[in-house]
């Protein structure tokens, strides 16, 4: 790819339409992206976005694969999203599309869109903040300065925008990059405290199947994951399973073995059924590529005094499951990483689910905790949802928080839950899913 010349940038300008003008008679000048990042291409839209949308699409300097996508009557707002996982494959160039569906109701309400794979795959919250700065000022640098700029993340990507905004959120002049940050399910314990009861999982489980790793094969601590050698696939870690909890087999064909095991495991640990294969993954080739690839072997977790309780046998499960002590130099780079200080310098608006199975509630709390702590708690609202889901929230309610985001940037009407609600039903006759805020509700911390 090649930069744009500027007759080309000049002609995007005026094909994205009047926002565009009005942002760069208004705004100062934006700074330039850095010289080796290549200017977005001209690319045809999906179909599940509005009809007369431009898109582009590129490659960042670093590596990360990225598209945009304007409406036609854009209404003069970027938003940047972060991308959850972390995703272990390495990025495909069409890999933003899923996250732009997902989303999509920002781009049908008059938002730009713009969103980025990073440049790896794999763990790395700054890593993937960076890319994420970048993505927006390569946006800024092609097209100009957006009247507002949000930063939005994505589960995992929550944590990575709460550090975008922690560190990007100005320039070296002082001057504001983010107007606004939306997090929605996010992952905002951050570092170890999020993966914690991933380590636990491994632990519990070895205990009661004798099978990740089985009995003939080289042993580990369960805390690096999987030897960097195995050619394990997700297929087979669900085989092991399934032959240990009865997990994916019909309930009148599981064993009163498998039956107990499941039991045991799932009330230990707190989580739900349908979601043991899926944190099993997690606590199996994250794991990996965290503690032996970005942590160069260092262990975060410690589960050296955790006291177990649950199982029918909470007396033998405490004395020989596996224990682990973290290295300090571990949990240090791994909070180096991916802990956020909760010096927010910009509105921060949050949505989660009550009953999310992948990035408990009780994140909510403790991100509401480190704000508190760093004296910016007027600068966050949080909203919740009487809702069992994680990667896609009712999609009204999204639209809901976009827009009470809006309003606290451009008129100073900092939201509510009950007024985030209200923006819902007047949306919801629009989309699919429907309100399901519940205003009353505060998580605690676990």
């Amino acid at each position: 790819m090649r930069p744009i010349p500027m007759l080309a940038a000049a002609a995007a300008l005026t094909l994205i339409g009047a926002p565009f003008a009005a942002a760069q008679t208004t705004q100062a000048a934006a700074p330039a992206a850095a010289p080796s990042d290549p200017s977005p291409d001209p690319a045809a839209c999906p179909d599940f976005l509005p009809q007369q949308t431009r898109c582009w699409s590129g490659r960042a300097a670093k590596g990360g694969y990225y598209w945009i996508a304007v409406p036609k009557d854009w209404n003069g707002t970027l938003v940047v999203h972060a991308h959850g996982g972390p995703r272990t494959a390495a990025p495909e160039p069409d890999d933003p599309l899923e996250d732009l569906e997902r989303f999509s109701m920002t781009v049908k309400e008059g938002y730009a869109w713009a969103g980025s794979t990073y440049r790896r795959g794999g763990y790395g919250v700054r890593m993937a903040a960076e890319d994420t700065d970048d993505l927006r000022r390569i946006f800024w640098d092609a097209f100009g300065r957006p009247r507002r700029t949000i930063l939005h993340g994505q589960s995992w990507g929550g944590n990575v925008a709460a550090k975008t905004a922690e560190l990007y959120a100005r320039d070296a002049e002082g001057q504001v990059v983010w107007d606004g940050v939306v997090l929605t399910s996010g992952v905002l314990a951050g570092g170890a405290r999020a993966y914690d009861f991933r380590a636990d999982l491994r632990a519990v489980y070895q205990f009661y199947c004798h099978n990740h790793p089985a009995p003939d094969e080289p042993q580990y601590p369960l805390w690096r994951g999987l030897p960097m050698d195995s050619a394990m696939t997700r297929a087979q870690l669900a085989q092991r399973v399934q032959a240990c909890t009865g997990v994916g087999l019909a309930e009148s064909r599981r064993t009163a073995e498998q039956k107990r095991n499941l039991a045991d495991i799932l009330a230990v640990v707190g989580i739900e059924e349908d979601q043991l294969v899926s944190h099993l993954v997690w606590a199996t080739f994250l794991f990996r590529d965290m503690v032996q690839t970005r942590l160069d072997g260092l262990n975060p977790f410690d589960n050296s005094a955790t006291v177990y309780a649950g199982s029918h046998d909470d007396a033998a499960l405490n004395a020989g499951v596996q224990r682990f002590a973290a290295d300090p130099m571990g949990e240090a780079r791994l909070a180096y990483d991916a802990a956020l200080s909760g010096l927010i310098v910009a509105p921060t608006l949050t949505i989660h689910g009550k009953a999310d199975p992948t990035a408990f509630v009780s994140n909510e709390a403790a991100y509401r905790r480190t704000v508190a702590a760093a004296g910016r708690s007027d600068l966050l609202v949080q909203t919740f949802t009487d809702e069992a889901e994680h990667s896609r929230l009712s999609a009204p309610q999204y639209v809901a928080l976009f827009q009470a985001m809006s309003r606290w940037l451009d008129a100073g009407d900092k939201p509510t839950p009950q007024g985030v609600a209200a923006l819902c039903q007047a949306a919801a006759p629009r989309y699919d899913g429907g309100c399901r805020f519940d205003v009353d509700f505060t998580p605690t911390v676990d």
